[in-house]
């Protein structure tokens, strides 16, 4: 396994947002982690890249000891999330952004190669290259986080919602890089999404988390009647 995370405990205070939570993520799948708004998923991966304390249980990236590790060095490991609300920094111009997605390698030439890269998967950055991240559209600026994320070349790489509040032809997009990402560039996702229909498509496996634990995992979860009720609206 890429990525085993075992009985994951992590709280607020007093307040326990994850409940021993299990999952694991093989080389080169596509994971998807659906389930209600609160339900824990966005502290679940933010606890696995090294933003929140695990309180109790087992985090292994390449089966390497990761739990409770600065989020830096787990970013160096080659372990890359892309946060909700798509989070530029804001009065800093896109390559700006672009450039400190690689503030830890030193590869000069790979960096100015990737640069360029991402630019033409992202054209529309190209053109925006000194403009202020704020300034840019909403779907540009997910590109832009996505973007900055790669610059790390992350070995996976953790999605957290990122259609949310995309208009329809740029959530298509998203979920095409998704795939591309996977089959061009070999790189592992775990994508937490609102969208379940769409996730449950792309994914190869899926995990539904509500009230802090797993509730239902498998691979052909779309077709699981509780499933199709609570988040296909079938």
């Amino acid at each position: 396994m890429m990525l085993s995370a075992t009985d994951i405990h992590v709280s607020y205070g007093k307040i326990a947002a994850v409940r021993g939570v299990s999952i694991e993520i093989g080389r080169g799948e596509i994971v998807a982690l659906i389930g209600p708004n609160g339900a824990g998923k966005s502290t679940l991966l933010k606890a696995i890249a090294g933003l929140l304390p695990v309180q109790r249980g087992a985090v292994a990236f390449e089966a390497r000891d990761i739990a409770n590790r600065p989020a830096a060095e787990v970013m160096r490991l080659g372990l890359g999330l892309v946060l909700e609300g798509r989070s530029t920094l804001k009065q800093m111009t896109v390559r700006e952004n672009l450039v400190l997605g690689a503030y830890a390698r030193h590869d000069h030439a790979l960096i100015a190669k990737d640069m360029d890269q991402m630019l033409t998967r992202f054209p529309a950055l190209r053109d925006r290259l000194k403009q202020r991240a704020g300034t840019l559209s909403g779907g540009e600026q997910q590109m832009l986080v996505i973007a900055r994320a790669l610059m790390s070349r992350p070995r996976l790489l953790m999605l957290d919602e990122p259609s949310l509040g995309l208009a329809p032809l740029v959530t298509a997009r998203i979920f095409e890089l998704i795939q591309e990402l996977r089959s061009i560039d070999g790189v592992t996702v775990l994508l937490v999404e609102q969208n379940a229909n769409q996730a449950l498509q792309l994914a190869d496996r899926a995990y539904v988390m509500e009230n802090g634990a797993i509730a239902l995992q498998g691979r052909d979860l779309g077709n699981d009647p509780r499933v199709r009720e609570a988040y296909l609206g079938v």
